[in-house]
């Protein structure tokens, strides 16, 4: 027969309120309030006829001061199991040597932890085992929980930022009959009824820009995409992006936008715009810096690159740099690896590198003063990249020529590239206007602001192997 545990608690009070509330509250003195706590019990000792237990809940900790004298079932309550879950009620009260506590009156067992957390509670170490048991890691680590705290009031102060400027949020289809938006090896699904094949969004654009061609001039969306790849520290296949457009607007509004965007929801959840990460100082006040992509080769390697150079010197070039270069990649394509490899990982910033070359950017517009880029840019900070923008590109006839370019790549064995999109060409042939358009990764966002230098840290459950054998 099952436990008979109760089904509902009337909680009154948690302890991090309790902690503010009564902190002038002297020792050996009693508050007159009576109150209802629940949480885990992780550290029980007896002294004698008087018994004290640390209760853990999401907002802090509070012990349980109980004694034989004057608590219910006090033999049962000496009996508990580090883990197990209690409710408790009482008078607060702080104990003679200065500890704020609930002096048991009665109290409840609400569920039994079958599993032990370890006696001393000192955590987790094997990374494997605390990806795949986040529910005992939170417990064990409390760092953990304070992370996905911490990444959740950022996804909050960002749509709070986004909703005072006049941004309205959206949601688009997770399915896509043509992935796009992204050159990413997408996941594959059927679908039983249609009897065809759909695929995860890679991305959140090309839906997001045709609701602005549909007169919502500005629109975002904070939502998962699924690209089929490897796992590091820096990705997982499954992830959170925020894709914001803008009517109107051009990749120096974006700048704009990023920094500010970022250094609020930095005041927000860290109280202010100077991080310490990885032993080192971050500072994300505006302005960031803005620098060209071969500006910084230069200036980081010595090397001056040009998209006017033939192939066979940038392949050179590249050699010398000791970055590998495949037979099919044209320049723009050589000049975005020598940067990615020898530049990248070395800017601290924050930094806004700007102008990419054309060839590696399909949906980005033509730089208005430099052939052969595109005005694009991505926010660097701690060496990887926080997003990606452009000022978008908006003629349906050269968006058309950039696709089918795509297309020939993916046949020629390319499984990242893109695919020809005709209703997105479609939708631009109703006119979208000068647009603007943001990616920034949420996962790398609150890896930066919690200080977490591995993306497994920010997600709840990442994406792991599937276990051998029965877990029971």
């Amino acid at each position: 027969m099952a436990e008979s545990y109760p089904y509902r608690v009337e909680v009154t009070a948690h302890a991090g309120e309790l902690q503010e509330r009564f902190s002038a509250l002297p020792a050996g003195a009693g508050s007159g309030e009576e109150v209802t706590v629940a949480g885990r019990v992780t550290l029980r000792r007896e002294m004698g006829k008087l018994a004290f237990l640390t209760m853990v809940e999401w907002t802090g900790s509070l012990q349980l001061f109980a004694a034989a004298q004057w608590t219910d079932r006090f033999a049962e309550l000496k009996k508990l199991s580090l883990g197990d879950w209690v409710a408790a009620s009482g008078e607060v009260v702080r104990t003679k040597t200065g500890e704020l506590s609930v002096r048991v009156t009665s109290w409840e067992l609400l569920a039994q932890a079958r599993r032990s957390f370890g006696d001393k509670w000192h955590g987790i170490a094997d990374t494997e085992t605390r990806y795949r048991q986040r529910y005992a890691d939170m417990w064990a680590n409390p760092r953990s929980r304070e992370v996905l705290l911490t990444r959740s009031r950022a996804v909050s102060a960002t749509r709070r930022f986004l909703e005072g400027r006049g941004f309205v949020e959206v949601e688009t289809p997770v399915f896509q009959v043509v992935p796009g938006g992204a050159t990413a090896r997408p996941f594959v699904t059927h679908h039983n009824a249609l009897d065809m094949d759909l695929y995860l969004r890679i991305a959140l654009e090309l839906h997001l820009k045709r609701l602005v061609v549909g007169g919502m001039e500005k629109v975002f969306e904070i939502g998962r995409v699924f690209r089929n790849e490897g796992l590091s520290p820096r990705h997982n296949p499954e992830f959170t992006m925020l894709e914001l457009y803008q009517a109107y607007a051009d990749y120096y509004d974006m700048m704009a936008l990023t920094e500010e965007l970022v250094a609020h929801v930095a005041r927000e959840v860290t109280g202010g715009t100077h991080l310490d990460y990885a032993g080192k100082t971050l500072e994300l006040a505006p302005p960031w810096k803005r620098a060209t992509m071969l500006d910084l080769v230069a200036e980081h390697t010595k090397v001056e690159l040009s998209l006017d150079m033939p192939r066979d010197e940038l392949r050179e070039k590249a050699k010398s740099l000791e970055v590998p270069a495949e037979e099919p990649w044209g320049p723009g394509r050589l000049v975005l690896e020598i940067y990615e490899k020898t530049t990248e990982p070395h800017l601290w910033g924050p930094v806004f590198v700007m102008d990419y070359p054309k060839e590696v950017s399909p949906l980005a517009r033509d730089h208005r003063s430099k052939p052969g880029f595109v005005e694009r840019f991505e926010p660097v900070v701690a060496g990887r990249e926080l997003g990606n923008a452009f000022s978008e590109l908006t003629d349906p006839d050269e968006q058309r020529a950039n696709f089918e370019a795509q297309a020939k790549l993916r046949v020629a064995g390319d499984e990242e590239a893109m695919e020809v999109d005709e209703d997105y060409v479609r939708a631009l042939e109703y006119g979208l206007p000068p647009t603007g358009g943001l990616g920034i990764g949420v996962d790398r966002l609150a890896m930066l602001l919690s200080g977490s230098e591995a993306i497994r840290e920010v997600i709840a459950f990442p994406t792991l192997r599937k276990e051998a054998g029965p877990i029971y």
